[in-house]
């Protein structure tokens, strides 16, 4: 099973200071329950400012979604992240997923994502789509959907990932190259809708 969500919370108390302001989101809302309680719990224990207005946070703290606010230099992003290997359904074994990622041996990626076409006539994966950061290494940008993948490249926001089950972080300095994976006759696009939901 997942784990509770504690990578965001770990990450987010390792890193936040007396003069920091803190923004949580969860599934791009504010007034969710876990972002209530997360807020609440850094309000009290750490003593720091706290709002709903991204442009005035200098923590954002979220789950699964990127602000639709564009971030600047200085405010950080942490993602609580599921699963933080993007081989890991692919190849379950962690010592050849670290192996393929040294070799820049991506290649079950991308079968996985031609399957995708060969299915559905376009690549299908709508969340926790596959990128490549500065043209070599392959992520998992935690589960958001596909349509928030572009704002991650060249953020001038830190870019922080905290997997607590796993025990693992990793991140994305200000500025870095990120591109979803495509191929040239099935370029990435954000999946659009003709209907709001409900």
């Amino acid at each position: 099973p997942y784990g509770w969500g504690t990578g965001g919370v770990q990450v987010t108390a390792s890193i936040i200071g007396p003069e920091d302001v803190l923004k949580v989101i969860d599934q791009g809302a504010d007034d969710t329950t876990n972002a209530v309680s997360i807020r609440a719990f850094f309000k009290r224990v750490a003593n720091v400012a706290v709002t709903t207005e991204t442009a005035k946070a200098t923590i954002i703290q979220t789950r699964h979604r990127i602000p639709e606010h564009p971030l600047s230099a200085g405010q950080v992003l942490v993602y609580q992240v599921p699963i933080p290997e993007p081989l890991r359904f692919l190849e379950p074994r962690e010592t050849e997923t670290r192996k393929m990622h040294a070799l820049e041996e991506y290649g079950l990626m991308h079968v996985k994502l031609y399957e995708d076409i060969a299915r559905h006539g376009r690549i299908a994966t709508t969340y926790a789509y596959p990128v490549k950061v500065e043209g070599r290494y392959v992520m998992d940008p935690s589960p958001t959907p596909k349509f928030d993948n572009p704002k991650m490249h060249r953020s001038p926001a830190l870019q922080l990932f905290g997997a607590g089950r796993e025990k693992r972080i990793y991140a994305l300095p200000p500025f870095t190259d990120v591109v979803s994976l495509d191929f040239e006759d099935h370029p990435f696009e954000v999946q659009t809708f003709d209907q709001p939901c409900a």
